[in-house]
C-alpha cells in the first residue's frame, strides 16, 4: 500500500477545483498532458519492487494514465493476484502493448480468480457495472483504457474493503481522480458524496430498475453497518 497520495493525483484534483461545472469539459482538461512527479513507493519492499518493475517497463513513464495503471497492477502483482484484475488475456496483452512495452515474462496473466462460490451472480454484477461505467466514459480518453479500468473497478467491488484499498490506491481522493478523469458524467451524479463502492452499486441498481443495495464485497467491509444501517 502507498502511504500518502502522490503529486499526480493531487495535481489533478487541484486542477479540477478551477474547472467549470460541466463534467465533460472538466474531463477534457484532465485528459491534457500533465507534468507529474515520481510515484511514491510503498513501504513494503515486495510491493515497492513491483512498482519499480512496472515503471521500468512503462512506455511513457510520465503519463498520468500509465502511472495509474502502475499502481493498480503493482498492487495485485506484489501479492501474486494479477487474476484479480479481472482482465481477459487479449485485453491484458493490449494493455501491456499500450503502456508497458518493456514488460518482462513475469507479467503473464493467470486465469481470473473468483471471490467465492457466488461466481455466476458476481460475474453478472461485474458485466453490468462494466457496461454502466463505459456508458459514462470520457470520449477524450482512449476507449481501450476506459474498458480496462471499468473491468478492474467492477472486479474490485467484489472484494470486502473500501474501494481505494481494493484497488491499491492511497485513498478516496485517488479514486475520485480516476473516476472523474475516466467516467465524469457518472461522478457528477454522486451529489450526496456517497462512498464510491456504495455509489456504484446504487447507480447500477437504479439503471436496472432495482432497489439499491450493497455491492457484493460490501458486507465484508468494516464500515458495512455505517453504509447500510438496519
Amino acid at each position: 500500500m502507498i502511504d500518502g497520495p502522490d503529486d499526480l493525483f493531487f495535481a489533478a484534483l487541484n486542477g479540477m477545483a478551477a474547472m467549470s461545472d460541466d463534467p465533460l469539459s472538466s474531463a477534457r482538461e484532465l485528459a491534457a498532458p500533465t507534468t507529474v512527479a515520481a510515484l511514491a513507493l510503498p513501504l513494503d519492499p515486495q510491493a515497492a519492487d513491483c512498482m519499480r518493475h512496472w515503471l521500468d517497463a512503462a512506455t511513457h513513464a510520465a503519463s498520468p494514465d500509465t502511472r495509474l495503471f502502475v499502481k493498480l497492477i503493482a498492487e495485485r502483482d506484489s501479492r501474486q493476484e494479477l487474476g484479480l484484475l479481472g482482465l481477459a488475456q487479449p485485453a491484458w496483452g493490449a494493455l501491456l502493448a499500450r503502456h508497458f512495452a518493456q514488460a518482462h515474462p513475469r507479467s503473464a496473466l493467470p486465469p481470473t480468480l473468483r471471490a467465492d462460490s457466488h461466481a455466476d451472480s458476481h460475474a453478472a454484477f461485474v458485466r453490468a457495472l462494466h457496461a454502466l461505467l463505459l456508458a459514462h466514459a470520457n470520449p477524450a480518453l482512449p476507449k481501450d483504457d476506459a474498458d480496462c479500468l471499468a473491468t478492474i473497478i467492477a472486479q474490485a467491488c467484489l472484494r470486502p474493503d473500501h474501494l481505494w484499498r481494493d484497488l491499491g490506491l492511497a485513498g478516496r481522493d485517488e479514486v475520485t481522480w480516476m473516476l472523474t478523469r475516466y467516467f465524469p458524467t457518472l461522478v457528477a451524479l454522486n451529489t450526496s458524496n456517497l462512498r464510491w463502492k456504495k455509489f456504484l452499486a446504487q447507480q447500477l441498481a437504479l439503471s436496472l430498475g432495482l432497489q439499491p443495495g450493497p455491492a457484493p464485497g460490501c458486507p465484508g467491509c468494516e464500515d458495512y453497518a455505517h453504509c447500510f444501517p438496519r
